[in-house]
């Protein structure tokens, strides 16, 4: 699905949906309370968000991956698995897996470290600690109660912040930012703080900002180009594409997680070299495109770049590359 307009701003109808967004978060909450969680018998990192939809969590996951292997460390990553069939536990196997088995992240995150996807996050954990896992990366995850975590990101796109503020349905939000925050201990804004994310959140947990950067900007700047996408937000990927310097001749949008059919990828080429121009998707709608047709499609590669890594190390390192203590 897509993310209803109005949970961007505020109106009539984020008001009339407002009695059940109340609902909604005290469910959460009694979830939260009434669950004893598990810990495991190592570190565990979640990088989560809170609001429904697309906010960097991925590319945050892939630098901390690199930034834990350059101090020694190799992280067991640990994922429900969203969008694919299999509920796991089960180790991804790119070579072997697809993404309607496992999912689009799973396998991007797979060809960077060991991957396990479960619907049972416990499961997942015991799982990689089977496969000798001595630090579990928890992609997502952060509104389940059933794992201890050491250390919780809360990824914000500064772009869209936390829309209209409302718990869904009345908006995006999983539960309320005041409970989110709680449970966090820092607070990563990707790109511009367009909405005051940072003054909102100040004084609740450190902050620390990043941005999205293209790896291979010079295959699209001055191209013309036919970009389509099945994310959270394809609006992002669009300006980032311009940014660059590219025409985008059209934009088509799928919806999230979108399971590309064979003729609907070629029709996309078809309609893409019609208009002189190449056809280009991101890296997530990259891996659940028929793998003939990949080849005639670009993607755009993009990284996080800390603005403050030294304060990021410094949080891993007292969090849980230190040594643990147990309660």
């Amino acid at each position: 699905m897509r993310a209803p307009e109005f949970w961007a701003h505020q109106g009539l109808v984020p008001t009339l949906l407002a009695p059940i967004a109340t609902l909604y978060e005290a469910a959460g909450a009694a979830r939260q309370f009434l669950v004893t969680p598990w810990r495991a018998p190592v570190p565990v990192v979640c990088v989560g968000n809170l609001v429904a939809g697309g906010a960097g969590k991925t590319p945050v996951v892939l630098s901390l991956l690199t930034l834990l292997g350059e101090r020694g460390h190799r992280p067991h990553i640990v994922m429900r698995g969203y969008g694919g069939s299999l509920t796991g536990p089960l180790r991804v196997d790119p070579d072997r897996h697809g993404s309607r088995e496992v999912g689009d992240e799973a396998l991007l995150l797979a060809r960077a470290a060991p991957c396990i996807v479960s619907r049972d996050r416990i499961a997942g954990a015991r799982a990689a600690v089977a496969d000798g896992a001595r630090l579990v990366l928890l992609d997502d995850g952060f509104q389940n109660p059933s794992l201890v975590k050491d250390l919780s990101f809360v990824v914000v796109d500064g772009a869209y912040g936390f829309g209209n503020g409302r718990v869904m349905p009345a908006g995006p939000l999983r539960e309320t930012v005041r409970r989110g925050l709680a449970r966090a201990q820092a607070v990563v804004i990707i790109g511009d703080d367009r909405h005051g994310c940072e003054a909102a959140v100040a004084g609740s947990v450190p902050v620390l900002h990043a941005a999205l950067i293209p790896r291979n900007a010079g295959q699209f700047a001055g191209r013309r180009l036919f970009a389509f996408a099945g994310i959270g937000r394809p609006a992002k990927f669009y300006a980032t594409l311009e940014a660059l310097g590219a025409e985008i001749v059209e934009r088509r949008d799928f919806p999230d997680h979108h399971r590309y059919r064979p003729d609907e990828v070629s029709d996309l080429i078809a309609a893409a070299r019609a208009r002189g121009a190449l056809a280009v998707t991101t890296a997530k709608d990259l891996v659940r495109l028929p793998d003939d047709l990949r080849p005639e499609v670009g993607v755009l590669e993009v990284e996080i770049a800390w603005r403050d890594k030294d304060a990021l190390v410094e949080l891993l390192t007292r969090s849980v590359l230190s040594p643990r203590t147990h309660d």
